[in-house]
């Protein structure tokens, strides 16, 4: 029977779900190895052929896994809280788990489409109530949580209380805010509960904190900075104002130097390291005070340049610094309200990428240098933000480029600090010289300089060395409706957590997805929602990145109802060993699972300091867009006729981009293009050759673009099988590459030819228990062995390649020897399980057994070159090839090739004249 994918495919993957093939236990001898993939959001839209890539690579390699003997956790589930279900909910008022609900079927639909090897026994969905109950009890946890800087891990808040009752406040080593007070255990037993709370709260690593977000009117919700894209949001493109709010947020800076250290333990790739350590930005320098002019306040600053104190010629403050409005004289006052309004429509990323308009406001007030007495004025400017080191930098002209052209736009003095400073043109921020107009450190080095200003500023109390970080605490709340409800109620204005046999805090009904009329976030318009009848809920729901920051670990144990996982499974599964998933997540996700997975090990719910072992980033399978050209008439307007590529250049023309599932190897089918759009019904074409040829292009895989591959029409026209091995035979895992359809054709014949192996000329299965030939045993060991490097690099393209090779040279050595293709079944079983599944049943095995049989040993022996196939030419026309072994010298193989059947009829009685041999490479024998 000839090779029929369809009905292969459809029996193995019933087959693998009605018998649970992939499932697996917490518990066996066998080595453990967990591969995990970023569990897809699932949208409206489906899957196209760039999102599987991840997954394929990685079931690959789990398939490969499980036939060395591990015991492979491969789970898949849904991100599935999020925004665009939101949006649909609010477009249709239909809610959005019904929409979710929808999207995921469609999904795992496609997911088993392709045949992945997943447990599904253990789906999760972030949206479940028997999910996010965890996700609400370890914010609970997080709440109740302080960082204890003395032994550098985060403890319970009951016991930061002890502290505070028996010793006060001073000398407490822990992360909190800036304000918070500095009492004795007396005063605190005097507090009453409000100022008690008020107080924790600044500890806690949940905290409630007026902080400065992305609000988008539009949407009536906070946005992460990766949902803003050139100050509108990434949905919607709707503006994005920066705003100040009272938001729940998650202290992570407390964590910034583990998060810092944890990198040099991890095998993940070197660009997503080094964005991680640009976004934790660790800054070693000092801080110092500048006193304001009238004496009321002063303002602190952080700087790693403590040398060029002696250049500053004004200070910066960001357009939110609590200050601005204080300081501020009724003179500027209208000035600085402008720029601030001017300020809030950009994103903190568009304020930090934008290096060269130069912008800003002056206050009106001085402070005064704190070595030098001098007054300094001070400004605003975008380019200092709220956020980071005090919200306020020290300028100096000579040595850094922004303040340089600041200085320059708006006439301020630029002071010359080095020797062998250069500023004529631009800032000099080298540290070679010495220093000159410095007063204290005139004459000095860089390093004598900095070291003696330190202790000048520590002695007069003005400064201190500082460790500085610009990763900023986590904002955790959304005002949004389809997310986690936040397990907390408001008590005089406090936050209060409910009990945990109260979880999961399930989200309410409401009329609307919209907030309220009074500006209230959508759960608002709950009736009746209130803790104990009485107690107002909080009314934003949490991020997206909360149901994400911990999921790998409900994968194993996803059923427990006792905790989010048993201790025995976490000790068992302890770290992914691999995750595989998309660069986009290096200062989101990544960085949020690493804080809280840090966060478990800390109570002791989990043992591993990292939660990624080894990650590898997938490049996008970018779109092969079409083209059809469009004739237009002599004033420029479109015709209804279209000109194929070659001819072109002939024709005034415009370019439109045609759907690619309506065009094959570049060549469009013309009636389907007629029927594709009513306005293309009576299309015209001039053809090449008979045929119209399109353009194209490699652009962002995109519906506006119609270049979207459907996977369901790759598998329906070609099978899974086809699919995963093309998608894996594209290119490097790690680059982003084209699809391009023109190639997959090549694939699918591969297979066939692989089929034909084992059936003979009447497709009729038959193969044969002879001993193999070395030739064979060598083309097989060659496969093992290179599948077995490329699995264990990664490189699974070249892999494929060698499949090709590999049943080439089986085809013409006209193999169909039992010994040979078994092994090369089992061997190529990751790449296309379907049709080796039924190949191991058609040699005999028991169905199902191929994934847990064991991987083929690669013999070296093999591989051994102890012959050559040596031409044969005639008069120097080479008329066949004769394999003769390495050890024969010249007129041994003269003397055997003299003997050959072959040989002696190409000769026809005839006796050579000479016979020359040139061993390891040629004999031609002269007549």
């Amino acid at each position: 029977m000839d090779y029929q994918f369809k009905t292969i495919e459809k029996k193995w993957q019933q087959f693998w779900a009605s018998n649970q093939t992939f499932k697996v236990n917490n518990t066996s001898d066998k080595p453990k190895y967990y591969v995990l993939d970023m569990f897809p959001y699932p949208s409206g839209a489906g899957l196209h052929v760039g999102h599987p890539l991840g997954y394929i690579a990685s079931d690959v390699f789990s398939r490969y896994k499980r036939l060395r003997g591990y015991n492979v956790l491969h789970p898949m589930g849904y991100d599935s809280f999020g925004l665009p279900a939101e949006q649909y909910a609010i477009q249709t008022g239909q809610h959005p788990a019904i929409t979710t609900e929808t999207n995921i079927k469609r999904y795992r639909e496609q997911l088993d489409n392709i045949g992945f090897s997943f447990d599904w026994s253990r789906e999760i969905r972030t949206s479940d109530p028997s999910y996010y109950k965890w996700t609400q009890w370890i914010f609970m946890q997080l709440f109740n949580s302080f960082y204890n800087t003395d032994s550098d891990k985060a403890e319970p808040v009951d016991q930061l209380i002890r502290i505070f009752e028996t010793k006060g406040s001073k000398g407490i080593e822990a992360v909190c805010d800036e304000d918070v007070l500095e009492f004795t255990a007396e005063e605190w037993h005097h507090f009453s509960e409000e100022q008690k709370e008020t107080e924790l709260l600044k500890y806690r690593l949940a905290y409630l904190r007026e902080s400065t977000v992305n609000w988008c009117p539009a949407l009536g919700t906070v946005l992460a900075n990766d949902e803003v894209k050139d100050g509108v949001s990434e949905r919607g493109g709707y503006p994005v104002i920066q705003k100040k709010m009272m938001q729940w947020s998650m202290r992570i800076t407390a964590y910034a130097e583990r998060l810092l250290q944890g990198l040099d333990t991890v095998d993940w790739p070197e660009p997503l390291v080094e964005m991680q350590r640009n976004w934790i930005g660790k800054s070693i320098g000092a801080s110092v005070k500048f006193a304001l002019a009238d004496g009321s306040d002063s303002i602190e600053v952080f700087t790693t340049r403590v040398d060029t104190i002696y250049g500053v010629s004004f200070l910066v403050l960001a357009p939110e610094h609590d200050l601005v409005p204080i300081i501020t004289t009724n003179v500027q006052r209208a000035q600085v309200e402008n720029y601030i309004e001017q300020t809030k429509k950009k994103s903190e990323r568009d304020r930090m990428a934008d290096t060269k308009t130069v912008t800003g406001a002056f206050t009106g007030s001085y402070a005064m240098h704190p070595l030098t007495g001098k007054q300094v004025p001070i400004w605003i400017a975008d380019y200092v933000l709220a956020g980071y080191g005090t919200g306020a930098v020290m300028a100096v002209p000579s040595g850094d480029q922004r303040d340089y052209l600041f200085a320059k736009q708006f006439h301020l003095p630029i002071i010359k600090i080095l020797d062998i400073q250069e500023i004529d043109e631009e800032a000099d921020s080298r540290k070679e010289g010495v220093y000159i107009n410095s007063e204290l450190i005139n004459g000095l080095s860089y390093q004598e300089a900095v070291s003696k200003l330190v202790s000048v500023l520590e002695e007069r109390g003005i400064g201190k060395a500082k460790v500085n970080y610009r990763m900023r605490d986590a904002i955790f709340g959304r005002q949004r409706y389809w997310g986690e409800p936040v397990p907390v109620y408001f008590k005089d204005g406090l936050p209060k957590l409910i009990k945990e046999n109260e979880l999961p805090l399930l989200l309410p009904e409401v009329d609307k997805y919209l907030p309220t009329e009074s500006g209230e976030p959508p759960l608002g318009r709950a009736t009746n929602w209130k803790y104990q009848g009485g107690y107002e809920y909080e009314l934003s729901t949490m991020p997206g990145w909360a149901g994400s920051s911990w999921y790998w670990y409900r994968y194993m144990d996803s059923h427990n109802s006792e905790a989010f996982a048993s201790k025995e499974a976490i000790d068992y599964w302890q770290a992914v060993d691999l995750y595989i998933g998309g660069s986009e997540h290096a200062t989101g996700h990544l960085l949020y699972s690493r804080f809280w997975n840090k966060f478990l090990k800390d109570i002791g719910k989990v043992k591993e300091e990292e939660p990624f072992k080894k990650l590898i980033n997938q490049g996008m399978i970018q779109g092969r867009s079409n083209f059809v050209y469009r004739v237009l008439d002599e004033h420029g307007a479109g015709t209804n006729t279209f000109v194929s590529l070659g001819l072109k250049d002939q024709y005034k023309t415009t370019a439109l981009h045609v759907d690619v599932n309506i065009v094959n190897n570049d060549i469009l089918h013309l009636e389907k293009f007629r029927l594709s759009r009513p306005e293309y019904a009576e299309a015209k074409f001039i053809l090449e050759d008979g045929k119209y040829v399109c353009g194209h292009e490699v652009e962002k895989m995109s519906k506006s673009k119609f270049n979207v591959v459907n996977p369901d029409d790759i598998i329906e026209q070609y099978g899974a099988d086809t699919l995963r091995m093309y998608e894996m035979f594209l290119g490097p895992l790690e680059q982003s590459k084209p699809w391009n359809t023109n190639g997959i054709e090549g694939v699918h014949k591969f297979l066939r030819k692989f089929w034909r192996l084992f059936h003979d000329a009447s497709s009729n299965f038959s193969v044969s228990d002879e001993i193999p030939t070395k030739a064979e045993l060598k083309s097989l060991h060659k496969i093992i062995r290179k599948v077995e490097d490329d699995i264990e690099r990664f490189s699974f393209n070249t892999s494929v390649s060698s499949f090709m090779i590999c049943v080439n040279e089986l085809t013409d050595l006209r193999c169909n020897k039992r010994a040979i293709l078994r092994d090369l079944v089992i061997v190529l079983s990751p790449y296309a399980p379907h049709i080796c599944e039924e190949l191991w049943v058609l040699l005999g095995n028991e169905p199902g057994s191929l994934s847990y049989t064991s991987y083929p040993v690669f013999n070296p022996d093999y591989l051994i070159e102890d012959e050559f196939e040596y031409p044969i030419s005639f008069n120097g026309k080479m008329r066949l090839k004769l394999n003769l072994s390495l050890s024969l010298e010249g007129i041994e193989i003269e003397q055997a090739v003299l003997a050959n059947e072959d040989v002696q009829r190409y000769l026809d009685g005839k006796t050579p004249k000479k016979v020359i041999v040139v061993k390891g490479k040629i004999v031609n024998i002269v007549v």
